[in-house]
């Protein structure tokens, strides 16, 4: 998990071979969001802001699990 700068955002992890990235939330709550990118997650990294970024080209956008 890569810890970022962020409002919303706490940590953003991810793993290519299964292309599932893990995101961890301020608020305790942890999703991972399957058949991600590499790109579309180094884009979320490189983000000015990482929670608009989030919210306009990942969520609603990847099937995702929540873990807790």
């Amino acid at each position: 998990m890569t810890p970022v700068e962020s409002s919303n955002i706490k940590a953003v992890g991810y793993d290519p071979e299964s292309q599932v990235m893990r995101v961890e939330f301020h608020s305790g709550g942890v999703y991972d969001h399957h058949k991600v990118s590499p790109e579309v997650h180094d884009a979320i990294l490189k983000a000015s802001s990482h929670g608009k970024h989030y919210n306009l080209h990942i969520r609603g956008v990847h099937t995702s699990t929540k873990i807790k």
